[in-house]
């Protein structure tokens, strides 16, 4: 058995990703602000977790301690960090424009204890910013990073809504982005036309994964699409599965259609074909599947 160690999850940013760090002595509750080291330096973090236990290998070693409780000064200080950061992205964009880059910027962020400005930007393709760093550099007298990022974290920064309606789930909620496939908008019968599962990004929505394995132990409780039946109109093969009213439509042995709730039907095993199906009612079936 694993052994277990103590731990707090802290975040540098509203819905950035979350990192665990040893809460040493110090009595730190979910909200507090902190004082962390990091691979960038040192950060100023909110825990967004209380103290907890989790098994020793589902956590980076070395596990990095919290320095210190955040004061009313780090917080001032992370206020003009904030305003400083504006006026850096104002002078990377002068210089990318003067410099005729292929590059859109998106943010600019400080590290805590200013030892490194990180820009972030995206381009079609990699970019040759060394005159740029040297530029920036010689203004800021500090270490200067620039990142390219995708356009899911492009979404993240710059926020916006979806086609819901509301904010988007990456820049007010989501901590880290998760795998989406398309499988996942066949299993809840989504149409896979773009403009209904892509998102702002133009990927795949995130929120096709919140469902998805509902709609997996659903299935699992219907028969599938293709498969044959017993109804009270006889035998017929399944063409579409409405799980939220729980029916099934059915083609019937006379071409004809029904719709049956899950009690009135019962299985028929696998391999049965006695239903011979024309090439029209086939289509017919496609149609009815796709509505």
């Amino acid at each position: 058995m694993s052994k277990l160690c103590k731990v707090i999850g802290i975040r540098f940013s509203g819905v950035g990703k979350t990192y665990y760090f040893d809460p040493k002595n110090f009595n730190v509750a979910t909200g507090d602000n902190v004082i962390v080291e990091t691979a960038r330096g040192m950060e100023y973090g909110t825990a967004v977790t209380d103290i907890k236990e989790v098994a020793e290998n589902e956590i980076v070693q070395p596990l990095k301690p919290i320095q210190r409780m955040a004061t009313e000064n780090d917080k001032k200080k992370l206020a003009d960090n904030k305003i400083a950061e504006k006026d850096a992205l104002k002078v990377c964009d002068e210089k990318v424009k003067k410099h005729n880059l292929p590059m859109k910027l998106l943010n600019a962020e400080y590290t805590f204890d200013r030892g490194k400005i990180i820009f972030y930007f995206t381009a079609s393709n990699r970019v040759d910013f060394r005159e740029l760093v040297k530029d920036l550099a010689s203004i800021f007298k500090t270490r200067i990073e620039l990142r390219q990022v995708g356009v899911r974290d492009e979404a993240k920064l710059i926020g916006g809504y979806g086609s819901c309606g509301r904010s988007l789930c990456c820049s007010t909620f989501l901590g880290e982005f998760e795998t989406i496939s398309i499988k996942m908008a066949k299993n809840q019968n989504i149409s896979p036309n773009p403009t209904k599962i892509n998102g702002v990004c133009g990927r795949l929505m995130c929120c096709l994964k919140y469902e998805d394995e509902s709609y997996t132990v659903l299935r699992a409780t219907f028969p599938k699409e293709g498969s044959f039946i017993e109804t009270p109109m006889g035998r017929g093969k399944v063409t579409k599965n409405s799980f939220f009213t729980k029916h099934v439509t059915v083609i019937l042995g006379d071409g004809g259609f029904g719709k049956f709730s899950l009690d009135e039907i019962e299985f028929v095993p696998a391999g049965y074909h006695e239903i011979v199906v024309s090439p029209e009612e086939e289509k017919l079936d496609e149609d009815i599947s796709t509505d």
